[in-house]
């Protein structure tokens, strides 16, 4: 390089990483290895010029180990940043859900994003992505308050590289029926209605399932048998009117849209962001067009219907010294049995969770355990975990601990929903509730009233019921006879130590520490009734002890509920998976300690679902 008569030596970021000097991304902390100092000063040593290290902007946060004189320090060596030019695409984001994984996503394929900041912005794009989240009548109040309908309209209408994703398929539609009717832009026939739970479906429809395609496009070339991800509660039906937009339909009860198609414009109604490699190569695909001719399509699958889903449960806390660590508790003890009583550390959340996405877990789940101690909006830790990990996981996440309205030091008043929102734009895709949906549960068994106050009533509506899950943590509480207590009782496989033959499930708050009278077959219904879009269900008398899930348990909630039911709490062999499956109305089954000790890899559990017949998405179609 040559600059006012001065030669400098250059040597570019990207070498450093790929020979393996460093062992991060340009967004995260890393270390650059001694052996890679050691080159950099031999290269200033050999050299009559100063040696410039490029980095592309943001410059990385690194850390040099075993030097007593820091680089930065030297004459010989001096550091500055580059911004590398990347293709662009715009982005409507109009404040609600988690767009953050629809951004990783693209930046992941290599382009910039470029927000929509007026209605101007709509219509100068070259290619737009509008990643509709939460409820119909909200998007279309931002849409209609911002002036930014029309010009959205306008650009749809003259063909323009377009895609929506979820609500951003709905919206497209006449109207709908969610909270209304509610008039959507117009731009295709039909109505946006409600899925029927009159015949046992559960609603939402939550997981991976399959797609029939019904005409050639080229951004599904790589679709065919594989499983996508969905998560609404809402569907639009095909109808002679909007025959000719559709592309592909999904059966969940009936055939619904899942996909149009009309020159340029493209929606989806599940999350190719949260569809793995399938929904990258969606993406992909309508970003670079000519990507189609270059790459190899993907073979044809098997996937036929909604998928079974197997989830990784990761429990996050601090340990003694300060850092947030995956640990596993025994009935909730997370301390190791011995002197020195330290937080079992299973490893670091980050990099479990990228693991897990790899190995083919369905989702992953966080749990902030220490979350009921802290102010959640002040847990930057697990924020930044959040954000993270939704760079390089393209499956869903969810998380939970500390989810609650909150009065700071200070006075200030904080709702749930805020707190959820934050969860939300660090990329988290559902939030758990739990000591705060008991809570909620008692007052509105106790009087009846929805208040439309509670963290499940302000987070529903605004984001959707499906983004909103209820950790439920029961104990076995065994009596001789259902008369002896007010809650629903069931008759029990294995009899109790005092040879009873009933039990009831006594839910508990504050991590399992106290307990409430409720029970879980109340609560579980009470909490669909106030919003929530789907149970976790532990079991504090299984947890940690591998002998299986609580048949029981899960039977008496699934059967009792028409939202869907992840088992949880139990499993140490494969056959506990299918068990769950075989015997309850479970949708997904979720495990923690046999995947981080690495007693049952998730391809193991996978493959065993389907030699026995039940459908899971296949491990290599993350």
């Amino acid at each position: 390089m040559l600059s006012a008569g001065k030669c400098v030596a250059v040597i570019r970021w990207t070498r450093v990483r790929a020979k393996g000097f460093i062992d991060s991304d340009e967004r995260k902390p890393g270390v650059l290895s001694a052996p890679a100092l050691l080159g950099l000063r031999a290269c200033a040593a050999s050299t009559a010029f100063p040696l410039l290290l490029c980095w592309p902007t943001p410059m990385p946060l690194i850390s040099f180990p075993a030097l007593t004189c820091p680089p930065w320090k030297s004459n010989s060596i001096k550091f500055f940043s580059v911004r590398a030019s990347s293709p662009v695409v715009t982005l409507l984001d109009y404040g609600a859900g988690n767009v953050r994984s629809v951004r990783n996503a693209i930046r992941h394929l290599g382009f910039s994003v470029k927000d929509v900041q007026n209605p101007e912005d709509i219509l100068d794009a070259k290619r737009l992505i509008f990643p509709g989240v939460g409820a119909f009548a909200a998007a279309m109040e931002v849409l209609e308050r911002t002036g930014m309908a029309e010009p959205l309209c306008r650009y749809v209408e003259s063909d323009r590289p377009f895609l929506g994703i979820c609500l951003g398929l709905q919206l497209l539609f006449e109207y709908s029926e969610e909270n209304g009717p509610v008039k959507g832009l117009g731009l295709i026939p039909g109505v946006v209605g409600r899925f029927d739970s009159s015949n046992g479906l559960r609603v939402p429809h939550i997981g991976w399932n399959a797609l029939q395609t019904t005409k050639d496009t080229e951004i599904l070339d790589d679709v065919g048998g594989h499983h996508v991800y969905f998560v609404h509660s809402y569907r639009v039906m095909p109808t002679d009117a909007n025959n000719e937009w559709i592309s592909s339909i999904c059966n969940y009860g009936d055939s619904f849209v899942s996909s149009i198609t009309r020159g340029n414009v493209h929606a989806v109604q599940f999350h190719p962001e949260k569809s793995g490699d399938v929904g990258i190569s969606i993406l992909k695909k309508f970003l670079d067009p000519s990507s189609s001719s270059k790459t190899k399509k993907s073979a044809i699958g098997k996937a036929s219907r909604l998928a079974k889903r197997v989830i990784a449960c990761l429990d996050v806390r601090a340990n003694d010294k300060g850092d947030l660590v995956v640990t596993k508790g025994d009935q909730y003890d997370v301390r190791e049995q011995s002197n020195e009583k330290e937080v079992r550390n299973l490893g670091k959340p980050v990099d479990l969770a990228g693991q897990y996405y790899k190995d083919g877990a369905d989702e992953v789940s966080f749990l902030n355990i220490t979350g009921f101690r802290d102010f959640p909006l002040g847990d930057l830790p697990m924020l930044q975990i959040l954000r993270y990990t939704s760079e390089n996981v393209f499956v869903p996440l969810t998380v939970g601990g500390g989810i609650r309205d909150f009065t700071d030091g200070n006075g200030r008043y904080y709702s749930s929903l805020e707190v959820a929102s934050e969860y939300f734009r660090s990329g988290a895709d559902k939030i758990s509730v739990g000591s705060d949906a008991v809570y909620a549960a008692e007052e509105y068994l106790r009087t009846g009233v929805k208040t439309g106050k509670t963290s499940l009533e302000q987070i529903s509506r605004v984001y959707g019921n499906q983004a909103v899950v209820v950790s439920i943590d029961p104990r076995r509480v065994y009596v001789r006879s259902p008369d002896d207590v007010e809650f629903k009782t069931i008759k029990v496989s294995s009899p109790g130590p005092s040879g009873e033959e009933y039990a009831w499930y006594q839910c508990t708050v504050n991590g399992g520490r106290e307990v409430r009278p409720i029970g879980a077959f109340e609560l579980a219904k009470a909490v669909e009734e106030l919003g929530a879009g789907e149970i976790l269900l532990n079991c504090i008398d299984c947890d940690g002890q591998g002998h299986g899930f609580d048949i029981d348990l899960i039977k008496l909630v699934s059967d009792a509920v028409t939202i869907p039911v992840i088992a949880s709490s139990g499993a140490g062999a494969v056959e506990h998976f299918s068990e769950v499956f075989e015997k309850t109305n479970a949708s997904a089954a979720l495990a923690a300690g046999i995947f981080h000790r690495k007693e049952v890899p998730i391809s193991s559990v996978k493959q065993h679902l389907l030699q026995n017949g039940i459908e899971v998405r296949a491990c290599d179609g993350h």
